[in-house]
């Protein structure tokens, strides 16, 4: 018996595609420090480069939360763990199994960027599980509350899930862990103060007009299939 082919509409097949790349490349982005320059009353802001993959990801699943639903949107980002697991992997079999060649000879800068730890990379999962869930969570609740205004909708789930990434993160991450060079425990607070109020900057500079373009391309794209 022939089994009839199930039709997937385009902006789902091709967010989908997009997502799981992004996924990989924010953590791989994350190695490079980046400068938001001088900001009045805020001062000179730094944020990790992956953030700018991270609100991509945050904006494709509130578009599929709007676009085809929550259930789906939360469908996406536990989907969203098999290109990260598996990126995490190939990275530490290609560090630490197999041998670079006789006349490569950046196998040291190659491993301090790309090398993250067991606990780094726990955190990552976590940070990413828990801040991408919540992002669907709360957009999807605002829309269903009568939430009008898509950049309204989008802009809070955003701040929200990027406070709660770092703070997971940074916790997760250096907890109990000590500076080399003074010996006193890492300042929890000011490394997280810094990255949030960065990353609120930029969630609130890319959102807004990040969710109307991909919610209309991805209307434009389903009414062409």
């Amino acid at each position: 018996m022939e089994q009839q082919a199930v039709a997937t509409p385009r902006a789902l097949f091709s967010y989908s595609l997009l997502y799981g790349g992004l996924v990989v490349l924010a953590g791989v982005l994350g190695t490079k420090l980046a400068s938001l320059g001088h900001w009045p009353v805020l001062g000179d802001l730094a944020v990790e480069s992956g953030i700018f993959a991270f609100l991509m990801l945050v904006v494709l699943s509130s578009t599929m939360a709007e676009l085809y639903g929550r259930t789906v949107a939360d469908r996406l980002v536990r989907f969203g763990f098999i290109p990260l697991i598996v990126s995490m992997i190939l990275l530490m079999t290609v560090i630490h199994v197999v041998p670079p060649a006789p006349f490569w000879h950046d196998q040291d800068a190659f491993a301090r960027l790309l090398g993250q730890g067991a606990r780094m990379q726990f955190a990552g999962l976590v940070s990413y599980g828990v801040s991408q869930t919540l992002n669907v969570a709360v957009f999807a609740r605002l829309t269903s509350a009568g939430g009008k205004a898509l950049w309204l909708r989008a802009w809070i789930a955003s701040l929200l899930s990027q406070v709660v990434d770092t703070v997971l993160f940074i916790t997760i991450s250096f907890l109990g862990v000590t500076d080399p060079a003074s010996g006193a425990a890492m300042p929890l607070l000011s490394i997280m103060e810094g990255q949030i109020i960065s990353k609120l900057l930029l969630s609130t500079i890319m959102v807004p007009p990040l969710i109307y373009v991909f919610v209309a391309l991805g209307r434009w794209l389903d009414a062409k299939g």
